[in-house]
């Protein structure tokens, strides 16, 4: 056989043995690989709970989640979804996933609906980013942004301090994106609720190339909170303020 001839058959069985698309080391590449990490500690109540799970779920059906994310250079993001609480509860609901189609992105929010939901006492924020941060370690992907969004309703009170851990994870070139919801119910056991929920994240949570807060002006606007947070985070796009409100989202796919 010719030499090119014999080049062109190894090349064949190369791309038959990798498959199309794939990166060094047979990771997939993707637009982002994201990991959505949860509050379900004992100050979110059930009905809270659901209403955080909601809100995930119909910004994944949303039609402009899904046209963004079949927008990006490879149109496919990998994501898994993650509930935390306090240093000893770290959840994973749903394993990575890689969506790059509708059928696909409809699954995913099929399984979120489908999934129980924890609860546990505490709030360990700390926690739950080196937690969050060990996912993107051999998960098959190779993203060309790997984020952390974290929400939640309180501040850490459980684990290492959290700027310690934040540093660590930013430091691995991973961006920590934060959701804090801000209410102003007491905790279930009467206790008074956070005082400056956003400036505490906005101190101590994010961090990384491009990170930002969204924040959710009660649970009721948290399914608003979470469409806004999605779609500047596949879009790659920074927010045009660091509240709920983002007049840029229409200018989205």
């Amino acid at each position: 056989m010719p030499t090119p001839l014999r080049l062109i058959a190894a090349l064949t069985i190369l791309l038959v043995l990798t498959g199309p698309g794939r990166a060094a080391g047979g990771r997939v590449p993707v637009d982002l690989e994201l990991v959505l990490a949860i509050d379900v500690s004992g100050s979110i109540d059930p009905d809270e709970a659901e209403l955080q799970r909601r809100g995930y779920i119909q910004a994944f059906l949303n039609p402009k989640v899904i046209n963004a994310i079949s927008s990006g250079p490879y149109g496919r993001i990998a994501v898994t979804y993650v509930e935390w609480a306090g240093d000893h509860y770290q959840q994973t609901v749903i394993g990575w996933t890689l969506l790059d189609r509708r059928e696909a992105i409809t699954a995913f929010a099929d399984r979120l609906g489908e999934s129980g939901i924890g609860r546990e006492r505490w709030t360990s924020i700390s926690a739950a980013l080196a937690y969050a941060s060990a996912l993107f370690e051999n998960n098959g992907f190779e993203g060309t942004r790997k984020v952390i969004d974290v929400s939640g309703d309180g501040p850490n009170n459980s684990g290492p301090p959290v700027t310690f851990i934040r540093d660590a994870v930013v430091e691995k070139g991973i961006t920590i994106n934060g959701l804090p919801i801000v209410n102003d119910r007491p905790n279930p056991w009467g206790g008074e609720p956070p005082r400056d929920l956003d400036g505490y994240y906005r101190t101590n949570v994010i961090g990384g190339p491009g990170a930002f807060l969204v924040v959710a002006d009660g649970f009721d606007a948290f399914a608003q909170a979470i469409l806004t947070k999605l779609l500047l985070e596949i879009s790659g796009l920074p927010p045009s303020s660091d509240h709920a409100a983002c007049p840029r989202c229409s200018e989205l796919p």
